[in-house]
């Protein structure tokens, strides 16, 4: 497997995450600090929701969600259900539309979006916005000055609408050219980690200079997969390497990792149980632990395959939270559901009611939020 100009580290222990670490909290133990009402605000926090609509009325349910808390949301230009436009349909409606919800946040929205270049880019010609490159084809450049022209156009298309969170860059290895999700589409800057490290750091830099943030995906590595986890559950325990950790390593080492985004993938070498997104192994004894990485950690879409087909949601919300995942993503793209806020909040408040979280342990998660929000 490729893995020059980066080092491997050993492979990590495999770790055995049936059983999350136990509670401190009691059985019935009721919130703490501030009654529910305060806990509730602190869980919508912490969420992240799509929705439908070009434009919004005032009791539209996203933003009475956006009015009472909400941490953020995410847009799409495209409905998967419907196929027909969903939030973005030239310059001036999105930026409108942006407008619109961080006008009705009490606090500081979170604005996402996935725009990683080439394919993967919701602000695209079809909209309105100017034509990006693939991540592809700036790793095979592999230069300073065309990676920083590249990621100054895309964060003008950001910036130019409100957005301050970027769901990229992508740090997967190009281990498996014909992976569905991540090889056929152009998304990895290569196979070597070097390149990927190279890039993917002017990436993040430019960001950060036009106030947007990012997330490095899609931890532990989703290079060699055969699948997408959107659409099935995706096992890479045969072919993973610990060569896919090192962009992951390096960003946070040299402190380019805004947030980082954990895959629903299936990979045995690290938890024999439990996907990573919702394995305490990965998130917090790896990324966190071993890695060294203090800032938030985002799921990616809680309505995925991967977890809808053997984990009931509620379930899976839980897991993730013991975990050690912070910001909870619901694209509302795989279902459509207006009632996912309240419908989480009402089960995360139990789970704390139940003991099986605890208050301390969404306090840590809204610290991480916090910080990850842009000042402007």
């Amino acid at each position: 497997m490729p893995g020059c100009g980066a080092g491997t580290s050993k492979t990590p222990a495999p770790q055995t995450a049936g059983s999350p670490r136990p509670s401190k909290a009691r059985p019935s133990t009721p919130p703490r600090s501030g009654g529910e009402a305060s806990l509730r605000r602190k869980i919508a926090s912490l969420l992240v929701v799509g929705f439908r609509g070009e434009k919004l009325a005032d009791n539209d349910w996203i933003m009475k969600a956006v009015r009472d808390g909400l941490g953020g949301i995410i847009l799409f230009d495209r409905d998967l259900k419907t196929n027909a436009p969903r939030n973005i349909s030239s310059p001036a409606q999105v930026t409108a539309l942006v407008k619109n919800l961080r006008q009705a946040s009490p606090g500081r929205l979170l604005v996402s979006i996935d725009q990683e270049g080439g394919q993967v880019s919701r602000l695209n010609p079809g909209n309105g916005f100017p034509a990006t490159r693939s991540q592809a084809e700036i790793g095979a450049a592999n230069s300073t000055a065309t990676t920083r022209t590249w990621a100054q156009e895309i964060a003008r298309s950001l910036t130019s609408i409100g957005a301050n969170l970027n769901y990229a860059p992508v740090v997967d290895l190009n281990l498996n050219p014909d992976n569905p999700a991540v090889g056929k589409l152009g998304r990895s800057f290569s196979a070597n980690p070097s390149v990927v490290i190279k890039n993917a750091t002017e990436e993040v830099q430019v960001h950060r200079a036009a106030g947007v943030r990012t997330a490095l995906k899609h931890f532990p590595g989703l290079g060699t997969a055969t699948g997408n986890t959107d659409f099935a559950v995706v096992d890479v325990s045969r072919t993973w390497h610990t060569s896919e950790l090192e962009p992951f390593r390096s960003l946070i080492d040299s402190g380019n990792a805004d947030s980082v985004l954990v895959a629903h993938l299936l990979n045995k070498q690290l938890d024999p149980n439990r996907p990573a997104s919702l394995s305490p192994a990965v998130v917090t004894d790896l990324l966190r632990d071993r890695l060294g990485f203090k800032g938030a950690v985002v799921s990616d879409d809680m309505q995925a395959v991967a977890l809808s087909s053997r984990y009931g949601r509620d379930e899976a919300v839980a897991m993730a939270l013991e975990a050690g995942v912070d910001v909870l993503v619901f694209a509302n793209q795989q279902v459509y559901d207006p009632k996912i806020v309240d419908q989480t909040l009402d089960n995360v408040v139990n789970l704390v009611r139940q003991g099986r979280l605890t208050e301390a342990r969404i306090d840590q998660s809204v610290a991480r939020v916090d910080a990850l929000r842009p000042k402007r």
